[in-house]
């Protein structure tokens, strides 16, 4: 036979009080009880624990042994109860949240500290991928949170808008355009200008074509690249000027200077928190919540 949970925990109070009457006090329940309970845990284990007497209660030194391991024991369980618990309540567990780089700058790193302080419990896997990647990694689970571009059209998926920035334009040194402190689209008509490709950075590059196209300006597109911060390295390297999101401004590239960019809507960037409408992960709404509420503040 195995001794059980509740076998412990009696013997546990009646060594730790040395008076079955207070122990049994302590567990709510009769003292008849309690003592049969921890007979029944010494014919199981084939030892005397207890020494008893009229006058008083006495562990043996097999009792005191076992009583380190039972706490133990009743301490694990405990533990699981409460972690149990924790999870089913979302309180706990563990939530993958994918993001673009750009959001890596800046709302990820605020995520992250505003999780530590409310979540403490539920553990954060980040994982950087573009958007495209990101909704395999929410259809196969690999994700639970992703922050994507806009647009995304799928009826697996749930998703809000938590993040409108402007764009800015970000300027390698000697540039004279840095002696303005705003521009509009008409100072780069037949100007240099890294572009994004369509092709990993379509979001960006379709803005930017919709936004010269309605305002009738073409620049002299002298390179196209997908990743932000290898725009911002090839601006710092002083081969044109660049358009970014307002967020990037985060990376302080040396020699790189950031300028507003007057557009129509003002904050023409979105960033979409995305999520399965059928994942089951207790732990995703609090989390959700709690993307959401930092995104806005």
């Amino acid at each position: 036979m195995m001794f059980e949970l509740s076998q412990l925990r009696c013997f546990v109070a009646a060594a730790e009080e040395l008076h079955f009457g207070r122990a049994a006090q302590r567990l709510n329940m009769t003292q008849s009880p309690l003592s049969r309970q921890i007979q029944l845990l010494e014919r199981i284990l084939d030892v005397t624990l207890l020494e008893r007497t009229s006058r008083q209660v006495s562990l043996t030194p097999a009792g005191r042994v076992f009583l380190i391991e039972a706490r133990r024991i009743v301490r694990l369980a405990e533990s699981a109860q409460l972690s149990a618990r924790r999870v089913a309540k979302g309180d706990a567990g563990k939530v993958a949240i994918g993001f673009t780089a750009v959001s890596g700058y800046s709302l990820v790193p605020q995520i992250v500290a505003q999780a530590r302080a409310s979540l403490p419990n539920i553990d954060l896997e980040l994982r950087e991928m573009v958007t495209s990647e990101q909704v395999d990694a929410l259809l196969t689970g690999l994700i639970d949170i992703g922050f994507v571009r806009p647009p995304l059209d799928r009826q697996e998926f749930d998703s809000i808008c938590v993040l409108h920035e402007p764009l800015l334009v970000a300027l390698p040194a000697g540039d004279p355009r840095q002696s303005e402190a705003e521009l509009d689209l008409d100072s780069f008509d037949g100007q240099p200008l890294i572009m994004y490709a369509r092709q990993g950075a379509g979001y960006f590059h379709d803005m930017l074509v919709r936004l010269f196209d309605e305002a009738g300006v073409s620049p002299n597109y002298v390179q196209h690249v997908t990743q932000i911060h290898s725009m911002l390295g090839l601006v710092q390297a002083g081969l044109a000027a660049a358009i970014v999101p307002q967020s990037a401004a985060g990376l302080h590239m040396m020699d790189v200077q950031f300028r507003a960019l007057k557009t129509e809507p003002e904050k023409p960037v979105e960033l979409h928190m995305v999520w399965r409408r059928d994942n089951h992960n207790p732990a995703l709404e609090p989390m959700r919540q709690l993307c959401a509420q930092t995104a806005v503040s």
